[in-house]
């Protein structure tokens, strides 16, 4: 039997990403996305909905994110989920955290002031079986083509 886990995420950060490290000096990066979904009632009332998701990003892929994003910033992340659990020391209880491991992240819009180039597409970087890519330079001509943009 096959195991599919596979998360596709297209959103806005909802802080700036908190890179740390760990002991044996792998970079980690916590940051939040928040993903929204518009529809019409049958009334024609229109709503929108907002569901926020924490993320977590790992070694090459972290320093990217604690580099590159910022609060506001639309990202576009490909991972997996995995379910955290643990006793909550205070309380006893069994306590549970859904989010998404990072696997794949491409960063949408211009790139922020201050980080030079002008180019409006977005950067990818990737994260492959302990592998990572650093965002590819701009084209030599500093413009984005948007029909690159896989969706």
């Amino acid at each position: 039997m096959a195991s599919f886990n596979k998360v596709i995420l297209l959103g806005n950060l909802t802080r700036d990403p908190e890179v740390r490290y760990t002991p044996k000096g792998s970079a980690v990066c916590d940051l939040g996305v928040a993903v929204n979904r518009q529809y019409t009632l049958d009334s024609g009332e229109k709503r929108e909905e907002v569901t926020f998701v924490d993320v977590v990003l790992w070694s090459r892929l972290a320093e990217i994110a604690g580099e590159y994003l910022k609060k506001g910033r639309p990202v576009f992340i490909e991972g997996r989920l995995q379910l955290d659990t643990w006793d909550d020391k205070q309380s006893g209880q069994k306590r549970s955290k859904l989010r998404v491991i990072g696997e794949t992240m491409q960063l949408l819009g211009g790139r922020p002031p201050g980080t030079g180039g002008g180019s409006e597409g977005g950067e990818e970087a990737r994260a492959s079986r302990g592998k990572t890519t650093p965002p590819p330079k701009p084209a030599a001509g500093g413009e984005s083509d948007d029909d690159e943009i896989p969706f």
